[in-house]
């Protein structure tokens, strides 16, 4: 009769201990449950080959970032420099609009953009792009 009270307390122990471990979060299923930003719908056309377009000097463009995105994070840049731009934010979208600026003609131009989610985790992406000469 002993015995069995002692596998009955161990085996409760062991539920107990499982259970506690099973709730708790690492640090890497945090960052699963967390979706990272998304930028789309970026409006400039991008320098590949064989197409080569090139964008005009001053073009305004957008880019429009998932909702889930922490308006106050979204870095935007140009040559790894900061760039000006406006936030239109909606249910379903950050909407970012920018104007590259005046210096930049007749060359390559990496644009940037990076955001953290309100869950904490985030994400940048980016384009490459040449400018027309004036």
């Amino acid at each position: 009769m002993k015995i069995i009270k002692i596998v009955k307390s161990a085996l409760c122990m062991a539920i107990i201990i499982n259970i506690g471990t099973a709730s708790a979060y690492s640090p890497e299923e945090t960052e699963k449950s967390c979706k990272k930003p998304r930028f789309t719908d970026f409006n400039l056309s991008e320098y590949k080959a064989p197409s080569n377009i090139e964008t005009q000097p001053e073009a305004e463009f957008i880019i429009k970032i998932s909702p889930w995105a922490d308006p106050s994070s979204i870095k935007l840049t140009a040559k790894k420099e900061p760039l000006a731009f406006t936030i239109q934010s909606t249910s379903t979208f950050h909407k970012i609009t920018a104007k590259l600026p005046a210096y930049l003609t007749g060359d390559y131009v990496r644009i940037d953009v990076s955001a953290k989610a309100v869950l904490g985790c985030d994400d940048k992406s980016g384009w490459l792009i040449k400018v027309a000469n004036q």
